[in-house]
């Protein structure tokens, strides 16, 4: 790992996420004040499905926006939740009963989902995109199984840049965070988080890299700046090939 990029190789990632499995949830809340929930929720509205719609939620962890979509599907709809951790979809697996709408959780990597093109009405990721080994891949993926009019969603942790909220944001991921993590017995896994922020594009050039996958985009910042909320709805050319309509834009 290097300290200054925050990147891992691949196969490290998902030891990773394999380890910190068991207090993943905890520790979301513990870091965001419970506040995770309602920014899952926000993705989930922006997605824009409903009754009977089929969605995928890539890089799902332990399902939980996964289960906020099932609600918008409803029992006619269906939701799939892929990761690459099989402990993270364990741990998913045990809260599907709780789900909506028929869920399954499926072990499949971002970078080669094994779906068709336009199968979903829409593909979310949350708080998962800053671990893709190749974003630009990831992203075209995504774009890829869903359907024309369809959205990708991004949640995503970003760095704000105004102080004080600034000041605060990189004592709390810098300091605070890490600390958390020693505590809860993974230091590495929690020191890794704050860099995979840091070195994670921009509000702006993220839109701009779904927007080159044939994505029409907009995105909106929340809590302060911390949170951003990138939507991308999927447009043809008059050739069929995926095309963005218009360039990113801010709400």
């Amino acid at each position: 790992m290097s300290e200054d990029s925050g990147t891992l190789q691949e196969p490290q990632v998902r030891a990773m996420f394999d380890r910190i499995a068991g207090f993943y949830d905890v520790m979301n809340s513990v870091m965001t004040a419970g506040l995770h929930h309602a920014w899952r929720r926000r993705a989930a509205d922006l997605a824009g499905v409903g009754p009977g719609d089929r969605v995928l939620d890539v890089a799902t962890g332990t399902g939980d926006l996964a289960l906020e979509l099932a609600t918008r599907v409803g029992p006619g709809g269906e939701v799939i939740g892929s990761d690459f951790s099989p402990q993270m979809l364990t741990r998913a697996r045990l809260k599907a009963p709780a789900a909506t709408a028929p869920i399954s959780f499926e072990w499949a990597n971002a970078m080669a989902l094994p779906y068709a093109d336009g199968e979903f009405a829409a593909a979310t990721v949350g708080f998962g995109a800053r671990n893709f080994s190749d974003l630009d891949l990831g992203l075209s993926e995504m774009a890829r199984v869903v359907r024309p009019g369809g959205r990708v969603v991004v949640l995503e942790i970003t760095t704000p840049t105004r102080p004080p909220l600034s000041t605060f944001y990189r004592l709390w991921f810098d300091r605070v965070v890490p600390l958390i993590g020693r505590v809860a017995g993974d230091p590495e896994a929690y020191s890794y988080l704050p860099n995979s922020v840091k070195r994670f594009p921009a509000p702006r050039e993220l839109a701009a890299k779904m927007h080159r996958c044939g994505l029409d985009v907009r995105y909106v910042l929340t809590a302060g700046g911390i949170i951003a909320l990138h939507v991308g709805t999927r447009v043809l050319a008059e050739d069929g090939r995926p095309a963005g309509a218009e360039g990113p834009r801010r709400r």
